[in-house]
């Protein structure tokens, strides 16, 4: 149902994984209508014959909801894919903490932030345009540490917190969305952990052959959506299309 789309979404479009998504997507897809939102600018992508068209915008903040519709209403359509990859693990003052003294309110509070708000913004901008007859598939990028019944090791309460507020989201929309539309697919994807910015201050403790490229990540998350039908709406996935536990 979800195979083909003609018109992909893509939030957070400037990061390294978020990048290499839309390669492949082009690489499936070369006529796919793309729209992009970041906070800076995005380059057009390699032989991509389809139309693109980018958004500046900071999805954090409550203002982007008025401007993401507004760019939806001036683009005439509704994508029929939406994949949001805004997220933050770590920056120049930050990182996960592992023990409960490193907590600290106001990276907690920016986690949640850049991890939930930008989910919760962009499907709040969305969902007053839904057309009842329209397919939708919706993953946002999560991560297996967001797991509560996968965690077993503790620590990294900011991002831990967060990603399980954003898996939370994700449940809540598959649910409602599932209601309103007649053919929808909301889920949560676990990439794995691949070497992006993100991930790098912490590769030196990843096991051999667990470490992926942008490239191979993009790929399986692609094919993952490409699969996906409205019975799989409302779940958290690993790489594979496994579901993991909440």
């Amino acid at each position: 149902m979800f195979d083909r789309p003609a018109t992909v979404m893509l939030a957070g479009a400037s990061g390294g994984l978020a990048r290499a998504i839309g390669s492949e997507l082009v690489r499936c897809f070369p006529r796919v209508s793309l729209l992009t939102l970041s906070r800076g600018e995005v380059e057009p992508l390699a032989r991509h014959d389809g139309r693109h068209r980018h958004l500046r915008v900071a999805l954090g903040e409550s203002s982007s909801i008025r401007d993401v519709e507004t760019f939806l209403s001036e683009v005439g359509n509704l994508p029929d894919w939406v994949i949001n990859c805004c997220g933050l693990l770590h920056d120049g003052e930050h990182g996960p903490e592992k023990s409960l003294d490193q907590c600290r309110d106001d990276w907690l509070l920016e986690s949640m932030r850049v991890n939930v708000l930008t989910h919760l913004h962009l499907a709040q901008a969305l969902g007053k345009l839904l057309q009842r007859r329209q397919p939708l598939l919706w993953a946002s990028l999560s991560a297996k540490v967001g797991s509560i019944g996968d965690n077993h090791l503790g620590g990294w309460y900011s991002y831990r917190i967060s990603k399980a507020a954003l898996n939370m989201l994700v449940r809540n929309l598959a649910i409602e969305w599932g209601r309103r539309l007649e053919s929808s697919c909301v889920v949560a994807i676990h990439p794995g952990t691949t070497d992006t910015a993100l991930s790098k201050p912490f590769q030196e403790n990843i096991p051999a052959g667990k470490l992926y490229h942008a490239e191979l990540s993009a790929a399986r998350i692609v094919e993952v959506l490409r699969r996906l039908s409205p019975p799989d709406s409302g779940q958290l996935l690993f790489w594979d299309g496994t579901p993991l536990p909440w």
